[in-house]
């Protein structure tokens, strides 16, 4: 490593796991993770998430470790675990407060701290180098320094990866900028930016996610104002996608760990400064409301076919926040299920990429197999799977009863030129 760092990894997930292996093709690098079931699989070649492959796994110099001694061998430690929020959309930094008394206990002088974690501006200084002190028993930027480099992972992308995304750096000081420009750059294609603080760098992360749930909320706006004039907003986005600089949003749910996340933090940390935004969360509250609108177009349907809501069988395909990817966590998904629930309809919710396990202990949701699903009043197509599009309207006619019945696509992914008769069809 022409940087001359020993590299170390906190958080093996979506974020950690890809940079772990990216370092752990020029040596040897730590990659430390809690969870100790985690680490056996990754031991063995396998990742759950499915973003790193055997082959690669195998083929990085990473020692996968759930003893945190192991971060001694270490002076440049890269922090990546999840910065979710709590019931009340509060930011919850116990994950990296939880692992910045981790990596701190095992500081030593001359040591750098860089975290990639999502958090507000201000939050790396504020709230995670007093952490890092205690722990350490050393001092911020006499015995060691700190940095932020934003991830931008983006789950099931094989085009934009860790190495092909150009790489936000900053540093506490000129020479630990350079640092940790030095390291980044030494495996990131893409070249690195150098940003001017760390405030800068964690403002720069969370707006990136910030944006992209605006201009979804508008979309699902119109898809409200739309459906109110029975016209396909998808049709209207298709022509009006024909001028040059219109921007290629379409409404849906927003879920996952980072656009229905990220904005709650920039949002906190304004309200503690006396601004309380308005457009951003104007533009939470459409979002969040999406999963209930659905619903109730699902209850419309059933009623437009004459039959009786209260014990109607709808079956879900997908429960996962995206399509292709096993990650639950944030799916919205799950606001759609449990409004129909109370509507009082029977549902089976299908996903053949999620882990069943975490579904039932995080959702109290027991996952079925479409092969094996009671025949349905309506399917609703939440989450576009290729094993769901493969075989268009005779996979999706098959779990309707008699073949006849309401779809919802969600996604807009199912093709009307050739739906077949008897199906009713509505789409976001």
């Amino acid at each position: 490593m022409g940087h001359g760092r020993k590299i170390s990894v906190t958080g093996l997930g979506y974020v950690g796991l890809p940079v772990a292996v990216a370092f752990g093709r020029q040596g040897r690098v730590i990659g430390f993770d809690l969870n100790s079931q985690r680490v056996s699989e990754l031991k063995g070649g396998q990742d759950r998430t499915r973003e790193v492959d055997a082959e690669e796994l195998l083929g990085a110099e990473v020692l996968f470790t759930d003893d945190p001694t192991d971060l001694g061998r270490a002076d440049f430690h890269i922090v990546a675990v999840p910065t979710p929020i709590d019931g009340a959309k509060r930011p919850d930094l116990s994950p990296l407060l939880g692992a910045s008394r981790t990596v701190g206990a095992q500081l030593k002088a001359g040591d750098i701290v860089v975290f990639e974690s999502t958090v507000y501006p201000g939050a790396t200084e504020e709230e995670c180098v007093p952490v890092l002190e205690a722990a350490s028993k050393l001092r911020c930027g006499e015995d060691f320094t700190v940095g932020y480099s934003p991830e931008r992972i983006n789950p099931g992308d094989r085009e934009h990866r860790f190495t092909t995304i150009t790489k936000v750096v900053s540093g506490q000081d000129a020479a630990t900028l350079e640092t940790v420009a030095a390291v980044y750059e030494s495996v990131v294609e893409a070249g690195v930016h150098r940003a001017a603080t760390i405030k800068v760098a964690e403002a720069a992360k969370v707006i990136e996610n910030t944006q992209r749930d605006l201009n979804i909320a508008l979309m699902n706006e119109l898809a409200l104002i739309f459906e109110r004039m029975g016209i396909d907003t998808r049709d209207v986005l298709a022509a009006a996608g024909t001028k040059w600089n219109f921007l290629p949003f379409k409404p849906g749910l927003v879920g996952g760990h980072c656009i229905g996340v990220d904005p709650y933090y920039l949002t906190h940390k304004a309200t503690m400064l006396g601004y309380y935004p308005q457009v951003i969360l104007a533009g939470r509250r459409i979002n969040d409301g999406m999963g209930a609108y659905v619903a109730s177009q699902v209850v419309k349907g059933l009623i437009h076919e004459g039959v009786g809501v209260r014990g109607a069988r709808v079956t879900v395909l997908g429960l996962t926040f995206k399509e292709d990817v096993p990650d639950l966590r944030n799916t919205r998904v799950i606001d759609i299920v449990r409004e129909l629930l109370d509507y009082g309809v029977h549902v089976q919710v299908c996903d053949p990429l999620a882990d069943a396990a975490e579904a039932r202990r995080e959702y109290g949701i027991e996952l079925v197999d479409a092969d094996r699903a009671e025949p349905a009043d309506c399917v609703l197509l939440a989450v576009a799977h290729h094993d769901y599009l493969s075989g268009e309207w005779a996979r999706i006619g098959a779990l309707l009863r008699d073949r006849r019945g309401v779809v919802v696509d969600v996604k807009g992914a199912l093709p009307r030129d050739s739906l077949p008769e008897g199906v009713r069809l509505w789409r976001l």
